[in-house]
């Protein structure tokens, strides 16, 4: 076979892959926005069934032969097919660490944790969750020793989200972030210029408020004709194909913004899937490159657009019209401090900017503890409720509003929460980038014209694809290697003048 055929032979292995993965896909999503609670025991057989196909077919010899003979011969190929073998040949590697059955039970004990966490969440009791819990903290040590790792066995988990970064690089990120933080939220807390909140103590109509949400949406650039928003517990955004990406938000009758901002933020997210190359389509080049660059997309939209001045000055006449007499009288300046309000809370998703890496770092350095053997899964809200002590100064009501919140350990996603800290500090430093290269760029969001953004955002990150690994991608568009300075300066600059600092 000429490599071309060789090629061509690679692709049909691959792109079967990578339609089970979407299969399982569809299969996740329906679990999480339709599917009945009794179907939850058959959902979990399908879905390790799946799982265990997609690792034989990635694993097979034949592939991986194929691959290195690409690999060896990489220089008769394009630079983007060479790129796509390479990649694909390091996702082989890896895959071909974990053997099939390992696969196979993790899936399972996936989703049997996701059901008892749904139930644990909704009665605020950690000790039904625990049990599962402790399975899949086990099944992750075991993963990090397949995988293999330098120095914290976390390194391995950490490597599948945010490839490139090691677990001792975050502690020294988030040591110095912290404290910086702390010190933000202390001074806010302490201003005597808060804003009046007394008008959003209300009911706001829960179908106004989706409306309003699925507007937004679609002037961001989100295409319905590739995606839909739905309802879930936990607001997220999956991807079966560049033209089926789809997200979830939720609802509450008592938080005017948190279903708005939980579908931009989604839609974030969204549009980077929805931004990948056609000619990539069904490869690993139509992929994240990391979640760290995934979560600056979704936080941009969120925080540095949906959470500004111009954006308010643009909708509030548009709020005004859906709620009424609600909000008569209520200025785009109100809004503004409103949406931007900071105050230690309990629930990440719903934290401000100032306070949210704080969420994000103890439940970091809980998982490190978990995976190194320091911390026992019974003692975790123990643990949990005394670091929410410290960085936030609050006292933990219950299960619900502390280790049961997020959906994450439940899927055995550990290595993942210090993703959302690097996109915040992504989204600042490529924003800076985008204020010089757009010097119009706040005009165009005031009078709601998204599109320049967009089409920044499709040239330098969405079409890239998988073609650069994270802080590469950085430094080329900005000349700079990421950092947390340009973080700060947004933080202090927009807070500081919010809150007459």
């Amino acid at each position: 076979m000429s490599i071309q055929d060789e090629l061509k032979a690679f692709n049909t292995q691959m792109g079967e892959v990578i339609d089970v993965h979407a299969a399982m896909s569809v299969l996740h999503w329906d679990q999480e926005v339709f599917m009945p609670p009794k179907g939850a025991g058959a959902r979990g057989r399908q879905l390790a069934t799946l799982a265990a196909l997609s690792h034989r077919l990635f694993t097979a010899e034949s592939l991986g032969e194929r691959l290195n003979y690409l690999n060896v011969n990489k220089k008769e190929l394009t630079e983007d097919q060479a790129i796509q073998v390479s990649e694909s040949l390091y996702d082989y590697e890896q895959a071909q660490k974990l053997p099939e059955a390992f696969v196979e039970q993790f899936a399972q004990e996936q989703s049997k944790a996701y059901e008892a966490w749904i139930q644990a969440r909704k009665d605020s009791d950690f000790k039904q969750f625990a049990p599962h819990l402790e399975i899949l903290v086990d099944l992750l040590r075991q993963k990090a020793e397949y995988m293999g790792y330098d120095g914290s066995p976390y390194d391995a988990l950490l490597s599948e989200y945010e490839r490139g970064i090691s677990t001792a690089e975050l502690k020294t990120i988030f040591s110095e972030l912290a404290p910086r933080q702390r010190d933000l939220v202390a001074k806010i807390v302490a201003s005597e210029h808060q804003p009046d909140l007394a008008w959003v103590d209300k009911n706001w109509d829960e179908q106004v408020q989706w409306d309003l949400g699925v507007d937004v949406l679609r002037d961001m650039g989100y295409d319905f004709d590739a995606g839909r928003q739905d309802k879930s517990v936990h607001p997220f955004t999956t991807n079966f194909d560049q033209a089926d990406v789809r997200v979830t938000t939720r609802i509450h009758p008592r938080e005017l913004f948190s279903g708005l901002t939980g579908s931009i933020h989604e839609g974030g997210h969204a549009l980077y899937e929805q931004g990948f190359l056609e000619c990539d389509r069904r490869t690993v080049l139509a992929e994240a490159i990391s979640l760290g660059i995934h979560e600056s997309q979704s936080r941009m939209w969120e925080n540095i657009i949906g959470r500004s001045q111009p954006f308010w000055n643009h909708y509030t006449p548009r709020f005004q019209a859906a709620y009424g007499k609600q909000l008569d009288g209520i200025t785009p300046e109100q809004m503004y401090a409103a949406i931007n309000h900071v105050q230690p809370s309990f629930i990440r998703v719903e934290a401000d900017e100032c306070t949210y890496n704080l969420h994000v770092i103890l439940r970091f350095e809980l998982e490190v503890d978990l995976i190194e053997g320091r911390l026992d899964v019974k003692d975790v809200p123990e643990a949990w409720n005394a670091k929410v002590k410290d960085y936030l100064g609050l006292d933990v009501p219950d299960d619900a509003h502390g280790c049961l919140q997020d959906i994450h350990w439940s899927h055995g996603s550990m290595g993942y929460f210090p993703t959302y800290t690097l996109g915040n500090l992504y989204a600042s430093q490529l924003f800076e980038q985008i204020e010089k290269d757009l010097p119009d760029i706040w005009s165009e969001v005031g009078a709601g014209q998204f599109a320049p953004l967009l089409e920044w955002l499709r040239a330098r990150v969405h079409n890239v694809g998988r073609r650069k690994q994270a802080t590469v991608l950085i430094e080329d568009i900005t000349g700079k290697a990421p950092d947390s300075e340009a973080f700060m300066r947004y933080l202090n600059t927009k807070y500081g003048a919010l809150y007459q600092l």
